[in-house]
This record gives C-alpha cells, sequence and structure tokens, in this order.
C-alpha cells in the first residue's frame, strides 16, 4: 500500500531477506515481453499478495511503487505487526485471519530469517463484554484454540503486567507477531524470482472510462489489460473524487522501550502479544522481539495526516501518554529508555472494513485498500479475494468490501 510522488526512476529489485538492493534497468522492464495481464500500483502487503495470488493463476504481473517496498512511508512499513483471530462477532475477520496464518508460516518457513513468531496473543479486559464473549465465540466455531483466563491466572503467568482491575482475558496461542517490513520484501524477491515485474515510478491518477494505460511523472506508459490500485493512504490522492472522502489515512504514534537488562519478562518466551481493552480504549503491544524493544502503542485513530508531506517526529504527547499508561500496566519498564519511535499512519475505511471492489466507471480497475490498522496480518486472503475479482473467478463478492459500503463520516466498528 505504498503509492506516492518520489523521483520516478526505473529499478530493477534483487531482494534478498530483509534487504532491497536498487540497480539500474533497462526500459524494457514495462514493456518487455509484450504489456502484463496485470498492474499493481503499490507494492504493500496487500499489492504483493496480490500478485503472489494472480502470478499462481498464471498471470503476468507488474507491480508499480513510487517509494520501494515495505518503505518507511507506507503503511507495511515498520519491523511488526500483530496477527490475531479476536474481532469480536466480525466472524469474517476471525475466518480471514485464519486462513491467512498458514500462508504466513509457510513463506516464514521458507525465508532466511523468521517472518512470524508465534507468541500467542492476549486479550483482556475489566468485564466480559459482548466483545470478549463473541470473540471466543467465534473463534471456537472457527476451530481455533483459545484460552479463557482469570486474572490470577494472568498475573502467574505473564508477570509483566499488573492486571490489577481486570476481570477476564482469553489467549489465542497459535498467533502472534508479523515482521513486516521483512515480509513484504521477502514476498517480493520471491514474486521476482517466479517472473514477476517491478517498476519503481510515481504514478498519475487515471482519466477516461476504460483504462488502458497509466502514466508517470516522467511521461511513461504502463499498459496492461487489469489494474489493481492497492496504494494504501495515496488511494484519496489517485481518486480525489471518488474517495476522497471515503478514506482517510490518519497519524499513528508507536513506542519501543528498552527492558532492563536480563529481564526476560518482556521476552517472546514470557510475554505474547497482547489488548488492552481500557473502558474503550484499546492499548496494545508486542515483546521484545529481535533485542528492538518493548512495544506499545494506542489504537485509538490520531490526526488526519498526508503520507507525502506528513512529518514522523513523535510527539510528547504521546510519549507522556504511553508512559502514564506503561506505570498503570506495565511498571516494570515504565521509566525504562525510549528506544526508539515511529510515526506512521492507518488508512481508514469510515467503519474498518476493507475495500475490495471495481471501480464504478473503470470496468476494468480493482480499488484496493481501507487496511484501517488491522489489514497486515489479513494479506494472504485479501490478495486471493482481490486476484479472484479480477479474473472473474469471485464467486460470491462481500457486501462488507464494496464501494457503496463505504461512507464519508468516520464511525469505527471493525476492531
Amino acid at each position: 500500500m505504498t503509492e506516492g510522488p518520489g523521483v520516478p526512476r526505473r529499478t530493477a529489485l534483487g531482494l534478498g531477506v530483509g534487504a532491497v538492493l536498487l540497480g539500474a534497468a533497462s526500459p524494457a522492464i514495462a514493456t518487455g515481453g509484450g504489456h502484463p495481464d496485470v498492474a499493481i500500483v503499490g507494492a504493500g502487503v496487500f499489492g504483493v499478495w496480490t500478485a503472489t495470488m494472480l502470478q499462481r493463476m498464471g498471470r503476468k504481473v507488474l507491480l508499480v511503487d513510487a517509494w520501494g517496498p515495505g518503505n518507511a512511508r507506507a503503511s507495511s512499513g515498520g519491523e511488526s505487526r500483530m496477527i490475531r483471530a479476536g474481532y469480536g462477532r466480525d466472524a469474517i475477520y476471525t475466518r480471514m485471519a485464519r486462513d491467512s496464518l498458514s500462508e504466513w508460516k509457510a513463506l516464514s518457513a521458507r525465508a532466511g530469517l523468521p517472518i512470524f513468531a508465534e507468541t500467542g496473543v492476549l486479550f483482556f479486559s475489566a468485564r466480559e463484554d459482548d466483545y470478549i464473549r463473541d470473540s471466543i465465540a467465534v473463534n471456537r466455531q472457527a476451530g481455533l484454540p483459545v484460552e479463557v483466563l482469570g486474572r490470577a491466572e494472568m498475573a502467574a503467568r505473564f508477570p509483566a503486567i499488573d492486571f490489577d482491575g481486570i476481570a477476564i482475558g482469553f489467549l489465542e496461542p497459535g498467533f502472534g507477531v508479523l515482521m513486516a517490513r521483512r515480509a513484504v520484501q521477502t514476498l517480493l524477491a520471491e514474486f521476482l524470482r517466479a517472473g514477476g515485474r517491478y517498476l519503481n515510478a510515481q504514478v498519475q491518477p487515471p482519466a477516461g472510462e476504460r483504462l488502458e494505460a497509466l502514466r508517470t511523472a516522467s511521461g511513461e506508459t504502463i499498459a496492461a489489460d487489469a489494474f489493481v490500485f492497492a496504494a494504501g493512504p495515496w488511494l484519496p490522492k489517485l481518486f480525489p473524487d471518488l474517495l476522497g472522502r471515503r478514506i482517510f489515512p490518519t497519524r499513528q504514534e508507536v513506542f519501543y522501550f528498552s527492558p532492563p537488562a536480563g529481564d526476560d519478562r518482556f521476552g517472546p518466551a514470557r510475554l505474547p502479544g497482547w489488548a488492552d481493552f481500557n473502558q474503550g480504549e484499546i492499548w496494545y503491544g508486542m515483546p521484545d522481539l529481535e533485542a528492538r524493544g518493548f512495544k506499545i502503542a494506542n489504537d485509538v485513530h490520531g490526526p488526519a495526516t498526508d503520507p507525502d508531506i506528513g512529518d514522523r517526529l513523535p510527539s510528547a504527547a504521546a510519549l507522556a501518554d504511553a508512559r502514564a499508561y506503561l506505570a498503570r500496566r506495565f511498571p516494570g519498564i515504565a521509566g525504562r529508555p525510549l528506544n526508539e519511535a515511529r510515526v506512521c499512519q492507518y488508512e481508514n475505511s469510515a467503519n474498518g472494513d476493507f475495500l475490495i471492489d471495481r471501480h464504478p466507471t473503470h470496468a476494468n480497475v480493482v480499488l484496493l485498500g481501507g487496511g484501517s490498522g488491522h489489514g497486515f496480518k489479513h494479506g494472504p486472503e485479501v490478495g486471493r479475494y482481490a486476484a479472484e475479482l479480477v479474473t472473474g473467478r469471485l464467486s460470491r463478492p462481500e457486501p462488507r468490501f464494496s464501494l457503496a459500503a463505504k461512507a464519508e463520516h468516520q464511525a469505527r466498528a471493525v476492531h
């Protein structure tokens, strides 16, 4: 989900695990051997998984991105993302997470460095509300193991957390954390080795009733039979009239704190990924993976942001809020040094549902976005759905993913 302005240039990528090597390429990269069946704008998690699924179907695919796969300004950038199945009554996302997990595990097994860390994911709350009850029930209906835990048992198993005021929790033992940037770059490396093509270029907003070619900022053309725009927070810029009031990029801040030396309570062996349903405010985080630090963030939607010009400096207010939360719930790390901070963005639909639908006037264009902060984990299933839509194989479109279901005022219902 990574399309945006930049200095357009043609590049070929030779990718190793966790590294991108850019080099010059000939102009034939976009046109050699005939134009591709499908051109995908955006080489983030939705774009690369869609490219992979189309490639498995025998399609020739070109990926286009202005900044690079998993880049620092993208929604798919950064180190890590949670993969969990708890979604309250939203069983569609539980099933998508379950089915995506097998693809992530397979990718991790093939990679030289881990993509998936099976830390488990712990949800806990001050009360047993409908979201908790529904999440447990839907997990079980989907055939997923889930452990319902009381306060005393959680305190004994996870000593880094102060469970004061907590009444109930549930653990999803088979889920955990995905290494985000590494995952995108590893998957793109596989796509290229299998004959896929990549172009580093800034794409201009499309025009006309049927799209036959894209134009880049440098005046080049990219012809294809079909196009997928998986451009994340840049979708409103590419389709301002259509999506300018339906996709909402927001500024989100994430912090990594240094655990005490030799203290394994904050490592993946003793701490799962977690989410605290704190009287309607959701804090979440991940253990200290690969010695990067203990990760924490507030899931509340931040202020509106521009993915091109918004600065990436963390705010003193957000850091103070994080430390105040840690003092209450993770006292052993509350006063520890800040290792690093990251400012990224969500690209929200009005209620948090994905957008995966055909453009209303460009019959050969699929719009793909609205990750809404929870989309990364679903990359494989989103890619499968989008590929089936592109190729006409989709037997039952999901109404919730339609453009018609996207409102112009935020009222998030998916968490």
